[in-house]
Formats: C-alpha cells, structure tokens, sequence
C-alpha cells in the first residue's frame, strides 16, 4: 500500500518532527476529515507500506530525516511556482526550493522526484509570457534532477472564490498556450509535462494527461510493478493513487490564497496551535470513548517474475 501525506496538507514543511516520530513509534492515527469520530490506525511498516508519497512546497524540514526514512521507498512532488508571497506568503524563496529539490533528488534519484507547476492563473503580474519565461528557467536549473512536470490550472471551489476573489478562470486559448509551448519546453530539457486532471484537450500539443500520482508513477519510483485494488478515485477526471491519506484540512500554513485545503486562516492558526508532535493524531489527540478502526493493510509490490 502507498502512504499519502500530502493531498490535505504540507506534513514536510510544518510537520516534519511529528511524522518522523509516527515512523518511530510504527503507526499514525487519522481522523475522517467528513466524519472525525471515524479513527482508523495505519501502521507504518516497510514491510505494508511499499511507499511514502509527499507533496510539499518545502522539503527542507525532512532533509535532515531522509536516512532515517530510505527503509522506504519514497516518492516526492514538490511544488514551485513563479509566484511571490502576494500569493504564496509563507512559502520559501523559490532559489532555496529549487536546491532543497536538488538534494532530494541527488538522495533519492530522479524518479522519485517529481516537480509540480501548479496551480496556473493569469493576471496582470502573472501573466501569459511570464509564465513561459519563468517556467523555462526553473526547467534550466532542475534538468537532469527530474524527468517530470505536473501542470494544472486554477480550480475555483467556493473557498478559493472566497480567499482569492479577484482569481478567474483560465480560458481554452490560454490553456491551450501554456500547455504547448510547456511542452516544446519540457522536450528540450527532458522533463515530461503531464496535466493533473485537465481532461485531453492538451494531449495533441504534447502533454502526458494520463495523470501525475499514478500507479505507474509509484512503479517507476519503487522500482517493481504494483497490484493496486481497485478503487473509486476521488474525482472522475483523476486517475491517481490517492487513498489513505494522514494529513488534516485547515493545517497548512503556507496560506497560499488559491489553496483548496484551508477553508480559512484562522482556522489554521487555531489548529496548528493544537499540533502535538508527540500525539499519534496530527491534530489533538484521542478523547474517551473514541473507537480506532485499524486498518487493512497490505503489500501491493507484485513479486512475480514477468517474461518479456
């Protein structure tokens, strides 16, 4: 099975302490985020879980934890983007992300590190022709450290509406710009752009839109092939591996104002201040009378030999 730690929040860049302290103590408590006296109980074992799956935009926390975790495989998206705090506003300068990137993937190799430009909107700083010149020199600096892009433009759910009010939509033609000339770029510095849940409008230009965390993903990264149980993806659109994730909403405190994750800051701040890192929960710690449900869990690494 795969652990996912990043669909929720950023556990690298705020939690890094805590998670490294469930990996010690061999399980992790998660609350539903849609009904929070539903515990379950993972255990956090090489021998169930054949990967640990990070998305962060700061990977310079868990640095220094990396040969503490290499009993796992690992597969890593990190976030950077051309946008400044306006936007972002505790997000590290994207200099000292792009070389946290570069450790990562001189520590853990290429596939197992991944780069995500996203989300895209256009305004008048951001524009159309900034996003092509930016995003050309960030390919420059991390050629030869990643072998993919995941692109995808701007979703506007009520709580993006409601923290980033002056965003719009991205149109057809716009789309249609970036993803071609991300592409031809891409080709050049031998990163693959891949669209995360973009439909195929951007296929014909060159986009991989078969989807960004993938089973093919992790199986690159792991270095076997994977029988994953099927499962009903959380969108229709996606076609990733995205289940059992240890993260909680409303805990990231990147703030970034397009985020999907935090439904607003002061909900943040309220329950960053009941962190624990001691807790088994990311967030508080268990209350009488609550049931844990352990969880199912097993390998999915597929050892048979295959004949080509």
């Amino acid at each position: 099975m795969i652990i996912n730690t990043g669909m929720r929040t950023d556990i690298p860049a705020f939690y890094s302490e805590w998670f490294v302290n469930r990996i010690r103590a061999g399980f992790v408590l998660v609350r539903n985020p849609y009904r929070p006296d539903r515990i379950t109980r993972y255990e956090l074992n090489p021998d169930v879980v054949d990967c640990l799956a990070f998305c962060t935009k700061n990977p310079a926390p868990m640095l220094k934890y990396l040969d503490e975790l290499k009993v796992y495989h690992q597969n890593w998206f990190v976030t950077i983007t051309p946008y400044g705090t306006d936007v972002e506003p505790n997000v590290p300068q994207k200099e000292n992300v792009m070389r946290d990137f570069i450790t990562l993937s001189e520590t853990l190799g290429a596939d197992c590190v991944g780069w995500r430009y996203d989300p895209i909107f256009i305004d008048g700083t951001y524009t159309l022709e900034r996003h092509i010149s930016d995003f050309e020199q960030m390919c420059k600096t991390l050629s030869g450290y990643t072998k993919v892009c995941v692109i995808s433009f701007i979703d506007l759910y009520e709580k993006v509406k409601r923290n980033f009010p002056q965003a719009r939509a991205v149109t057809q033609q716009e789309r249609i710009t970036i993803g071609k000339a991300f592409a031809e770029i891409g080709r050049r510095y031998g990163i693959t752009i891949k669209a995360c849940a973009e439909g195929d409008d951007l296929a014909s230009y060159g986009v991989d839109c078969g989807g960004c965390m993938t089973q093919q993903t992790f199986e690159t990264a792991i270095g076997s092939n994977l029988k994953v149980p099927k499962r009903k993806s959380q969108r229709a659109e996606c076609a990733c591996v995205l289940g059992t994730d240890i993260g909680a909403y409303d805990t990231c405190g990147h703030l970034c104002r397009y985020c999907y994750a935090n439904y607003n800051h002061e909900n943040v701040r309220r329950n960053m201040r009941l962190h624990d890192p001691n807790s088994p929960f990311l967030m508080g710690n268990l209350q009488e009378g609550e049931v844990i449900h352990q969880a199912k869990q097993e390998s999915w690494i597929d050892n048979q030999m295959t004949l080509f």
